[in-house]
Formats: structure tokens, C-alpha cells, sequence
């Protein structure tokens, strides 16, 4: 198990935005990961790595306060973790709207504005502004008002960001924004939620099982694996040494055009072909 590499520079010095402490999750009685430290400051960007049954998603559902770790806590701007913090933006596995869903794609922005509130969603003349705005932020204007069913997957996929965002969060959670997705809307996606970032020095927590289409994107990976952990920059995670340790048996990291492979990872853990 390892631990954050050292920070350096103004990300640093500033509070973070995340704070997990003494992080720990269970299975029954299999232990997924324990003694997770993790902070995360504006403006950084962190992909969380690992096969199926690792705890990825749980780790996101914890942050968003829908789930107790079994040991250690979660802060959120110094508080803990609760439902419906108006500060967390949430982009869910990509589900595909059944033909002939009737709401529109501006319809499904709106839920995030108003979607919140007491009684019947009444839309006020700020509400539809803002709905515009998010419309125009991620270039869903041109299908606002097509029916979510009509949409491709890439397209209902940019509107779930805008609705992300809709609350201007200062973290920003993703779990496997690009699953489905062809490789043009994975980097359309990609570059939507990076660009929040930079721009506006959101947090980005980003769950895949592919970190390719974000490497030039990430600044750390958090990495799980056979009940252990490993967090550094993608240089410093990404590697066969260190994997092989995580997984405790031969693993082999291969880089080609911009692309990182990784190959021996046990069954027990099976990810798609590329993986990293």
C-alpha cells in the first residue's frame, strides 16, 4: 500500500476540497482497501483506477454521502460528507434514455437547477437562464429541445454534464462518464469536464477503467487493487514495478502512440483489454 507522493506549489498550500482520512471498505469479509489518505485540492484531477469489484464506485457514493465507509471519514470543504451537498456535481454511469422518452434534453438540465426544491418543479425567469447557460457551456443547444430518446449517447451525455453543473460545484464527481461512448465523444466529454476545471479550479474525482482518453488531463491516479492501494502521478503509478507490487504477480506496462496497455493482471481482476 501506498500512500500520496509529496505535493509541492500553491495546490498545496490551499485547504482541500476532499479529504478522505483512515479510508476503509468491506465486503462481507473481504477487505477492498484500508487506510486510504487522499486529499484533493481545487483544481486537481484524479482518475481512480481498477478492475470490477474494487470499490470505485463505492468510494464515489461515500464522497456523495450515500455511503458509510466502514472505517475512517469523508470531508467535503471541511464537513462531512452528506446528501445532496449542493457543492458536489455528480455524473453518473452513462445510461442510455429508452426511444421515445419524452423529456427533453433541456428538461433533464432543469432537474439539476430546480430539481431540489419543495413542491412541483415551477421554472422561474432566472431558472431558464440558467438552464440556457449550462446549455451553451457544454454546446448542447442545437438538441436542447429534442425528446432524450432521440438523442445519441454522446449527446445525452454532455446534457448529464451540464446538469453536473448546475449548482457550480467545487467537486466534481465522475463515475465512468465515458462508458459507451465512441472515441470523438469520449474526448468531447473528456474536455467538457476539464475545461470546467481549469477554468473555474473545480475538483475532478474521475472513476474509468481506461485512463487513456484523460492521461494528458490527470494529475494523480489513485490505483486499487487485490485489497491494497497506490496513489502519484500517472508516471509514478503507471508502471511495472508498481504494479506488479499492487497486484503481487508480474504485470507489464507498455506505452505505444500516447497509449498505456497494461497486461497480467490476475482474473480475479479483469478489466477491459486496455486498462490504463
Amino acid at each position: 500500500m501506498t500512500n500520496a507522493s509529496p505535493e509541492s506549489g500553491p495546490a498545496a498550500e490551499a485547504q482541500p476540497v476532499l479529504s478522505v482520512r483512515g479510508g476503509a471498505l468491506r465486503v462481507r469479509d473481504r477487505v477492498l482497501w484500508s487506510g486510504l489518505d487522499l486529499d484533493v485540492r481545487a483544481g486537481e484531477f484524479i482518475a481512480v483506477l481498477g478492475g470490477n469489484g474494487t470499490g470505485k464506485t463505492s468510494l464515489l457514493r461515500a464522497m456523495l454521502g450515500e455511503r458509510r465507509l466502514d472505517e475512517g471519514t469523508v470531508l467535503v470543504d471541511g464537513h462531512a460528507a452528506h446528501r445532496g451537498h449542493r457543492r458536489i456535481g455528480y455524473i453518473p454511469q452513462q445510461k442510455i434514455a429508452a426511444p421515445g422518452t419524452p423529456l427533453r434534453g433541456r428538461d433533464l438540465v432543469a432537474l439539476g437547477v430546480n430539481g431540489t426544491r419543495w413542491g412541483p418543479p415551477i421554472s422561474t425567469r432566472a431558472d431558464r437562464q440558467r438552464v440556457d447557460a449550462l446549455l451553451e457551456a457544454v454546446g448542447a443547444q442545437a438538441f436542447a429541445d429534442r425528446p432524450l430518446g432521440s438523442l445519441s449517447g454522446g449527446e445525452q451525455q454532455r446534457l448529464r454534464v451540464a446538469q453536473s453543473l448546475a449548482d457550480d460545484p467545487t467537486l466534481l464527481l465522475c463515475d465512468e462518464p465515458l462508458m459507451s461512448l465512441d472515441l470523438n465523444h469520449q474526448r468531447a466529454v473528456s474536455e467538457l469536464i476539464d475545461a470546467r476545471r481549469r477554468e473555474h479550479g473545480t475538483a475532478v474525482v474521475f472513476v474509468t477503467h481506461d485512463i487513456n482518453p484523460v492521461l494528458g488531463m490527470v494529475d494523480r491516479v489513485l490505483y486499487l487493487a487485490q485489497g491494497r492501494f497506490t496513489v502519484g502521478r500517472p508516471d509514478e503509478v503507471l508502471r511495472d514495478d508498481v504494479l506488479s507490487r499492487l497486484y503481487g504477480t508480474p504485470v507489464e506496462v507498455f506505452r505505444s502512440r500516447g497509449r498505456v496497455i497494461v497486461v497480467g493482471v490476475p482474473e480475479t481482476e479483469h478489466h477491459h483489454e486496455v486498462i490504463a
